[in-house]
């Protein structure tokens, strides 16, 4: 067995221990680590084995990102997609890493994503619908530039998304996320899209929802 793995990564066992438990794999947002969604992790269903990784950049002077994002760039093209792509490969690595590594159900593999760590998580899921089952998207969007050529044709039918965002949200305006939902209904993908009163961030009713659409699904 390997014990090498892409990326760095806190893990919090089951409660209900089984041969093999559902996993949930948390990617944090651009500027934060391991330990921001985390949090979340005392409070959400006691089958999981979660999993919380840390992006592969380091920031200056200190936290990490899935990709660079340059705040300056005047031509629109704010996001580094080679290295978000990049990330995507490295998670899809990593979802077999944990798969070999650790007792948890192959079929059974969920993300739970905010903002930057949302936009990967769309971006893993849509590109390999076959190693996702369910997919939590928070205060993100569909960056089409970062998914697989030829994603459009993939199976998508075990794939589901929760995705959610704030109406007031400063950083990743609400007009981005609201595209969403027409493009998975055009794929034909599962979803439900819901938004909330606050900013760039998970209100507590937006918590709720979200664990429960997930306790439901495992």
């Amino acid at each position: 067995m390997t014990k090498e793995f892409s990326l760095q990564h806190i893990i919090q066992e089951p409660k209900n221990k089984s041969q093999k438990s559902p996993v949930l794999i948390m990617l944090h947002g651009y500027g934060s680590d391991e330990n921001d969604l985390f949090s979340f992790a005392g409070e959400l269903p006691e089958d999981l084995f979660i999993i919380s990784a840390k992006a592969p950049y380091s920031m200056q002077p200190y936290g990490n990102a899935w990709y660079a994002i340059h705040f300056d760039n005047n031509d629109g093209k704010f996001s580094d997609d080679l290295q978000a792509i990049s990330s995507r490969e490295t998670l899809k690595n990593f979802i077999d890493e944990v798969i070999q590594n650790y007792p948890v159900d192959p079929d059974n593999v969920n993300l739970l994503g905010f903002s930057q760590g949302s936009i990967l998580s769309y971006a893993v899921a849509l590109s390999y619908p076959e190693k996702v089952k369910n997919v939590v998207a928070l205060s993100g969007y569909i960056n089409q530039g970062i998914l697989k050529d030829g994603y459009e044709k993939n199976d998508f039918s075990n794939l589901d998304f929760y995705c959610s965002h704030g109406s007031v949200d400063q950083v990743i305006p609400v007009d981005w996320a609201r595209k969403t939902k027409p493009f998975m209904d055009e794929l034909g993908i599962k979803n439900s899209y819901s938004e909330f009163p606050v900013g760039h961030g998970v209100a507590p009713q937006n918590f709720f929802e979200f664990k429960e659409w997930l306790q439901k699904r495992l």
